[in-house]
């Protein structure tokens, strides 16, 4: 019969050579945060129509099929996760991604799932 010690083997020099090179909790946390943003199809919506082009809160409520109120509120949540810029045209706010990197990280994202 095998040896549970050789059945359940643990490299020391491997394990400390992972732990080394990963990144800090608090790092991994923000991480987290952000894919809890991206974990909501409202929000994916938005996004992935504010990467044809910059739209105002009532632009996006009818591409999504959702009221102003639930646009204001989730463009609010990408705000605070810095995934959406805003600037002002008297009184309209126009709404855009807020640099490329959301765009990478959404087309990785759709690449993953058609794979």
């Amino acid at each position: 019969m095998e040896d549970i010690k050789d059945q359940n083997y643990i490299d020391e020099t491997k394990i400390k050579k992972v732990k080394s090179s990963m990144i800090d909790d608090d790092r991994i946390f923000e991480m987290a945060e952000l894919f809890k943003v991206f974990g909501d199809s409202t929000r994916m919506k938005i996004i992935s129509a504010l990467l044809k082009q910059e739209l105002c809160v009532g632009e996006i409520a009818v591409i999504t099929s959702s009221t102003q109120s639930a646009i204001s509120h989730q463009l609010r949540v990408l705000k605070q996760a810095k995934l959406v810029k805003y600037r002002k045209d008297g009184k309209t706010v126009y709404y855009s991604l807020d640099d490329d990197h959301i765009y990478q990280i959404y087309k990785l994202v759709l690449e993953h799932i058609e794979e």
